[in-house]
């Protein structure tokens, strides 16, 4: 899907990007505390660390905001997911590698996700169909791992088992950072990473071993 243009005045790419990285930084903490209506524009202003005149110089409207840290979210996992994996594409160890970089983010972003779905009632009618379809995007980078991997004949797996467990990873990322605040007293995230991949591997591969169980202490 073509990336939602954010127009800006200035021309210089750089500081455009520099600004508005301060401005999601600051509105998320502000959304997580008052909410997206109840937030002014100069409240995020203040917030990033610049004037209220500055801050239009970078967006037109408060529901920019929303839209570029969903942008932000999405560019994030897509930089994540291409690390370190064209040497290793369609192997299950690529697999792995893009399942451990997709919890990292959600841990890494867990307040800007917050936010996202918290505040995705606040945006437009028209405007709701585009944060949702980013969503499916970053589901369908895990869909392309998998047909990768059965293309290769590291898995075997029809269309629809691809598709739901690339929904499964997903939200198995989306887990933790939702109930991270439980999840971190059982877990560190690496723990978390290798048992949720294991677990899966173990559903969709015969040559993985299952899980061993923890003795009791």
């Amino acid at each position: 899907m073509k990336k939602r243009e954010v127009q800006a005045s200035v021309k210089d790419e750089r500081l455009v990007q520099k600004r508005r990285d301060q401005m999601i930084k600051g509105a998320v903490t502000l959304f997580k505390q008052k909410g997206f209506h109840r937030t002014t524009t100069r409240e995020i202003a203040k917030a990033a660390g610049f004037s209220i005149g500055t801050l239009y110089e970078y967006i037109r409207t408060k529901e920019d905001v929303l839209y570029l840290v969903c942008d932000s979210i999405y560019d994030h996992v897509s930089e994540r997911l291409q690390q370190d994996l064209s040497l290793k594409t369609g192997t299950l160890a690529s697999l792995k590698l893009g399942i451990a970089n997709f919890f990292q983010v959600m841990d890494e972003m867990q307040a800007e996700v917050l936010v996202m779905y918290q505040e995705v009632k606040s945006l437009s009618k028209d405007a709701i169909p585009y944060v949702l379809k980013k969503e499916m995007e970053m589901v369908a980078m895990f869909e392309d791992l998998l047909t990768r991997c059965v293309e290769n004949g590291e898995l075997n797996l029809s269309k629809k088992q691809v598709e739901l467990i690339a929904h499964n990873i997903f939200v198995q990322g989306q887990m933790w950072g939702f109930r991270r605040w439980a999840l971190r007293k059982l877990f560190t995230l690496e723990e978390y990473i290798a048992l949720q991949t294991e677990i899966l591997l173990s559903g969709i591969s015969s040559g993985v071993s299952a899980p061993q169980e923890v003795p009791q202490k």
